[in-house]
């Protein structure tokens, strides 16, 4: 493919995202009744992805047990991915910066940030509906996160965004039409993976794109970076408290959610998609796989 004809391919495409956006977009705000409050007890997320399962403290749970630990760590899971939507939105408003706004691409990045924000209300919302406290990451990787905001750009802006995206999403699509799920965790899932949708054809032609301009050197860096950035967000999703919540010994259950084998074909299920795009892409030679492999990722 020539430069221009590539040039051609990206253009038509943020066309199209452009033209999905205007016609199939949700408004939270109208379209999930947050007046009807978090009503009934139900499950938020399957059984057989929740961290526990499978091991001998998930056995001696009651199922009320049960029903709020998904509730918690479904909730932990929607802050996470609000923080890590929050640093999207300004890698982004940065992409633009160095961009053209009057492309295509550069337009349909804006209107991305404009998606992130409502994304983000919405996990907030329904985080605070589930009276669920402010889960989030690590405070270290909170805070090492600055450093990643300030200064990713090429593959390593968006491949971990890929993986915080597709990872979620294919939780989020196992459970939106699922009706033992409380129905306004399958609404916020179906919002979600619907405009997410647009967001990773987005970022993943921009991954293929950029991926082979860099020089050996800078490849690499990005190769490493990127499965330090991404393992990062997957350690984050849920957050030891979740365990406190629901009334349990939370280093215990801590310590059997790292050594379950459920949890970890959980991780690998949830990655796997993203995970083969990356290699196909070029980003995941063999030197970083123990370190996918060490998070289970792969």
């Amino acid at each position: 493919m020539t430069l221009r004809s590539g040039s051609d391919v990206r253009q038509k495409t943020a066309h199209r995202l452009l033209g999905s956006s205007a016609k199939n977009s949700y408004d939270p705000e109208l379209d999930i009744d947050w007046d009807a409050g978090f009503v009934g007890e139900m499950a938020c997320m399957p059984p057989q992805r929740t961290s526990l399962y499978g091991t001998a403290i998930w056995e001696a749970m009651t199922p009320e047990q049960r029903i709020a630990l998904s509730k918690q760590e479904i909730a932990s899971v929607a802050s996470t991915g609000l923080w890590f939507e929050i640093i999207l939105i300004q890698l982004l408003i940065r992409h633009v910066y160095h961009g053209d706004a009057r492309t295509a691409p550069m337009q349909y990045a804006l209107t991305e940030i404009g998606d992130e924000t409502r994304h983000i209300i919405m996990f907030a919302k329904a985080v605070e509906a589930m009276g669920a406290p402010r889960y989030g990451p690590p405070r270290w990787i909170f805070h090492a996160a600055r450093i990643y905001k300030a200064l990713a750009t090429g593959p390593l802006l968006f491949a971990p965004v890929l993986v915080a995206e597709e990872t979620t999403d294919r939780l989020q699509r196992s459970t939106m039409h699922d009706a033992s799920i409380h129905p306004m965790i399958r609404m916020v899932n179906r919002i979600h993976v619907v405009e997410e949708a647009r967001h990773v054809r987005y970022a993943r032609e921009e991954v293929s794109r950029l991926t082979p301009q860099l020089g050996r050197g800078r490849l690499a860096c990005n190769q490493l970076l990127t499965a330090l950035v991404s393992v990062a967000v997957i350690e984050s999703l849920i957050n030891p408290k979740v365990y406190a919540e629901v009334g349990l010994d939370q280093k215990a259950a801590r310590r059997a959610a790292r050594a379950n084998p459920n949890y970890h074909e959980t991780r690998r299920w949830m990655s796997e998609k993203v995970m083969a795009f990356l290699d196909e892409a070029g980003m995941v030679p063999r030197w970083v796989r123990p370190i996918y492999r060490r998070a289970h990722m792969i």
